[in-house]
């Protein structure tokens, strides 16, 4: 969410919000401006990846959209999944930059907290100030905290790049797309059973990925074990930042504790570096997964930025 404060300076010319199971292409497209002019104002996403793809799909089970205008133009969107059968549903909201600090984000954070039923998780992306404080006005409390870890890519790059320690016996390929899609779901759910967010990924939000202008099957890798994939790393290039992504990386439970992992980063690592030309790596990572965060910090990744999750008590 982002909200560049919350103190009314000016009545809105009548303020509506309306609760929608879909939108039509008008409606998205007028709600993916505002998303991009709050990005361009806020230097962050107010919306995730998974919330921009599902503006495009259409409808979809468990999605609400709340399109907030002022007078008659739109200006803020906030979108509740309510998907997952044991965490409250998740929310993300934004208000665009020229109709801010009049109230409409609290207005939407408080029509997000009435469709929920009053249990919700709402995202703030880059951790804003602005953003916090809506937060404790709504009554939520930190609940998650997901870091962005960056690093230079200059030592994978040429002679002198570390080279992968596969574990015995597995074998790196490149994902074959419509071939391997079951089984990489099947992996990918067994790595990330405890991740809801991850591991539940369907084919329609495979497809959707694959439909991106960024989908590029050779930075998808796969490792293979007697016919068998048993971990994967999924890059993900960002032209216009000039930033690689360690898009999703994921061992299955069987294969854990053996190197893998890490031979798979490099993988990935190198073929952003060398491949792509990418100077700068980067990778989602929660701040309580400490493991996680010990091996990727070990590897020269630091934190830049933050994302906080708030929620409803109890």
């Amino acid at each position: 969410m982002t909200e560049s404060g919350t103190t009314d300076t000016g009545k809105p010319r009548g303020r509506r919000i309306d609760v929608l199971d879909e939108l039509t292409p008008s409606q998205s497209h007028a709600v993916l401006g505002i998303i991009d002019a709050a990005a361009g104002t806020d230097g962050r996403q107010a919306v995730s990846e998974q919330g921009r793809l599902t503006l495009r799909r259409g409808h979809r089970d468990g999605v609400k959209h709340l399109l907030l205008y002022d007078g008659t133009e739109p200006a803020g969107y906030a979108q509740l999944e309510e998907t997952d059968p044991v965490e409250p549903p998740a929310a993300e909201l934004v208000v665009h930059p020229a109709y801010r600090r009049r109230g409409h984000g609290r207005a939407l954070g408080r029509a997000l907290l009435t469709e929920s039923g009053q249990r919700m998780r709402l995202w703030a992306h880059g951790g804003h100030p602005a953003a916090r404080h809506l937060a404790q006005l709504l009554g939520l409390t930190l609940f998650r905290e997901l870091r962005q870890l960056r690093m230079p890519l200059d030592g994978f790059a040429g002679e002198g790049a570390p080279e992968p320690r596969l574990p015995a016996g597995v074998t790196v390929r490149t994902f074959r797309p419509g071939e391997d899609d079951a089984e990489w779901l099947a992996v990918n759910a067994a790595a990330f059973a405890h991740h809801p967010e991850q591991g539940s990924l369907t084919q329609a939000d495979l497809d959707d990925r694959k439909a991106e202008p960024w989908f590029d099957p050779r930075g998808f890798f796969l490792a293979e074990r007697a016919g068998k994939v048993v971990g994967f790393h999924w890059t993900k290039v960002h032209s216009a930042e000039q930033l690689g992504e360690v898009y999703v990386l994921g061992v299955h439970p069987d294969a854990q504790g053996g190197g893998l992992g890490k031979a798979l980063t490099t993988i990935g690592l190198r073929h952003l570096a060398y491949d792509r030309s990418m100077p700068t790596a980067m990778l989602y990572v929660d701040a309580d997964n400490a493991p996680a965060v010990a091996v990727y910090e070990g590897m020269g990744f630091r934190t830049h930025e933050t994302d906080l999750m708030y929620r409803t008590e109890g």
